[in-house]
């Protein structure tokens, strides 16, 4: 496998600890503006840093199969086993990643490694199934094509000829296109969760990481659900960080503020890998962002709140409140009985922003919009306004007694805040598919007229409710085009009176504001760039008045940048369309393009790929599509076609 290493100058006299960053994503031109700004900062506070191609991506060699395979953790065990034996390493190792790195990180963990004493794991999960780019409660995610697109286009680029040789790179990336193949089309064919998304998926045996686990991430984020589920069933010891930040690490967070994370880093490292007492052991277990109230907006440089920490999870500070549902209402007292029905059009879901938030877009938006576009299509229910503020942190659980007229449907949920003068801004949400209620591996239909107790826990969050602003909860069938529409329009009665919202409050303590504020970020020079041609970010919805339909079309054209040192030209252009006409589900199209550039002197190359996906009630079609470039000539054509079964979703 490559792999760059840096080193602290009298390393090989002084042996030191090593921290590991294993991912698919190109060390010499992929990710090394990141790269040049964290592992030399760690190399100068005495710690080998070690950044890994996996097995068929970048500069290393073999094929690519799919994300996080047996043999990509057998060759990260065993790249561990060598870096202890280095001269210049001391024997203890952590790992670090964010996203892929950072399931890279608990996946191996699991595997127990000798050396491998702490790792560090952002913006992951331990659920490959329920809480990844694939599914959500069951529910199709759009990001299954949109991730699916770029990853296998992505894995397909060329190596670099100056390190694999010149003569040599050619025949290896032909062996890439080759066997270049989506693997999205297996994500979409389990549709359950089946031993195919098991492995992987840490929650399967907490006690086998057995190492010491920081879990980091951000509000704005798709994953930061995990970090609370670690810090609960994990033995060992451990620590977790929540942020405003979306698909960041957090020296670098957008939504802001940022923190000094890498000194953050190096107190871990320090106290796992070097022994020292640098005192983080005997901090909270958790500190998180509680956000405040923010006008709804497709960006955010900075969300204001502030830091609270809590001695475990779940949390002695957290308390659950109940309300109770009547006819457009909440409240803690009891409400007249009431009976309602929802069948949302397809399009109710289009204020709500991007699944997964990487805090790039200043048009956007990535970021939920005013609710008010999708309460329309909803049932809503609001407390009366606030006597006083009202923190939660945790996850708020709905309890829903329903009937549903057909055998699945999306329920989505959202909970807002309202505020006086009527902005609705979105806290947080979530969905499940309906044959999923009572298990994610063996689905039940529904039946018609016969009544279901539903349990839906929404995505974890810390925020304060302003004293004056209702606390709404809208309900829907649909949330496109973050959820691919359930195949055929459905009805939901709700039974309110029969129904609960949970919230979990979390009152200010005493030692919220005991800890040390964190210090500003930190981190060495990166690479110095030449912009070759600039990007554009947009991001439009039109709607067919006559037909009914609405497109939404994202387009995420990066330009191109030259890496000055190594002066290689990298260039990137991206863009999603969704369409659906609002009466109509099985109208839903969805196509993702994706393009990739690497280029210097003669070496001149690119890879594209285009997925559309449309469904009927039965089945998903996918039509896909891949390229390969060499100096501007086609030379390589790739399609597949493929049908698959629904399966309930």
């Amino acid at each position: 496998m490559a792999a760059k290493i840096w080193l602290p100058e009298d390393a090989t006299s002084n042996p030191v600890p090593a921290i590991v960053d294993y991912i698919p994503y190109r060390k010499r031109d992929g990710t090394v503006l990141e790269d040049e700004r964290m592992y030399p900062y760690f190399a100068s506070h005495g710690y080998a840093s070690i950044r890994i191609d996996i097995r068929g991506t970048g500069d290393s060699e073999g094929l690519f199969e799919d994300e996080y395979v047996k043999q990509e953790q057998d060759d990260a065990v065993e790249a561990i086993d060598w870096i202890t034996r280095q001269v210049w390493c001391s024997g203890s190792v952590g790992m670090i990643g964010i996203s892929w790195g950072g399931f890279s990180a608990l996946q191996v963990a699991a595997r127990q490694p000798k050396g491998l004493k702490a790792i560090i794991t952002t913006c992951s999960t331990d659920d490959r199934y329920a809480d990844d780019a694939h599914y959500m409660g069951g529910c199709v995610l759009n990001d299954t094509l949109v991730w699916g697109t770029s990853c296998f286009v992505r894995m397909a680029q060329s190596p670099d000829p100056e390190i694999v040789g010149e003569d040599h790179w050619r025949a290896m990336w032909m062996k890439r296109l080759e066997n270049a193949r989506p693997a999205l089309i297996d994500w979409l064919t389990h549709q359950r969760r089946d031993d195919f998304w098991k492995h992987g998926s840490v929650c399967e045996d907490y006690g086998a990481i057995d190492c010491a686990v920081f879990a980091v991430g951000g509000w704005a984020d798709g994953y930061s659900n995990a970090i609370f589920r670690l810090l609960s069933k994990l033995e060992g010891p451990r620590r977790g960080l929540i942020g405003p930040w979306g698909h960041k690490y957090p020296h670098e967070g957008v939504p802001g503020p940022a923190i000094g994370f890498l000194q953050e880093c190096l107190r871990w490292w320090d106290h796992w890998l070097k022994a020292k007492d640098t005192g983080i052991m005997q901090e909270p277990m958790l500190r998180s962002w509680i956000l405040d109230r923010a006008e709804p907006a497709a960006h955010y440089e900075e969300r204001p709140g502030h830091w609270v920490a809590d001695p475990s999870w779940p949390s002695p500070h957290v308390s659950s409140r109940v309300y109770r549902l009547g006819a457009g209402m909440l409240g803690e007292q009891p409400l007249p009985r009431a009976t309602l029905e929802i069948s949302s059009p397809a399009t109710v879901g289009i204020a709500g922003g991007e699944w997964c938030a990487y805090g790039l877009a200043r048009v956007g938006p990535e970021m939920p919009l005013d609710q008010r576009w999708d309460d329309g299509g909803s049932l809503i229910f609001d407390s009366h306004p606030l006597t006083e503020a009202t923190p939660i942190l945790g996850s708020p659980v709905l309890e829903l007694e329903i009937t549903c007229d057909k055998p699945t449907a999306i329920l989505a949920v959202r909970l807002s805040d309202v505020s006086p003068s009527g902005e609705v801004t979105r806290v947080t949400y979530g969905l499940l598919n309906l044959s999923h209620r009572d298990s994610h591996e063996n689905l039940q239909p529904m039946e018609a007229r016969k009544s279901y107790s539903i349990r839906l826990a929404m995505n974890e969050i810390g925020y304060a409710f302003p004293p004056g602003h209702r606390i709404r909860l809208s309900v829907s069938t649909a949330y496109w085009p973050i959820a691919f529409p359930a195949p055929q329009r459905a009805t939901l009665g709700i039974y309110a009176h029969a129904s609960r919202l949970h919230l979990p409050v979390r009152m200010p303590q005493p030692g919220d504001h005991e800890l040390p504020a964190f210090g500003a970020a930190e981190g060495s020079p990166s690479m110095p760039t030449t912009v070759v041609k600039p990007g554009n970010l947009e991001r439009f919805v039109r709607m067919d008045i006559l037909r009914r339909q609405v497109t939404v079309t994202v387009k995420c054209d990066d330009g191109s940048v030259r890496l000055d040192p190594i002066g290689t030209v990298v260039g990137h252009d991206k863009y999603m369309f969704y369409s659906v006409a609002e009466s109509d589900p099985s109208t839903a199209r969805t196509e993702v393009y994706e393009r990739y550039e690497l280029g210097r002197g003669t070496w001149q190359t690119a890879v594209e790929g285009r997925t559309v996906m449309t469904a009927t009630n039965s089945t998903f079609h996918l039509q896909i599509d891949f390229g390969g470039y060499a100096n501007g000539e086609r030379i390589f054509d790739r399609s597949w076609s493929k049908d698959i079964p629904r399966d309930f979703v």
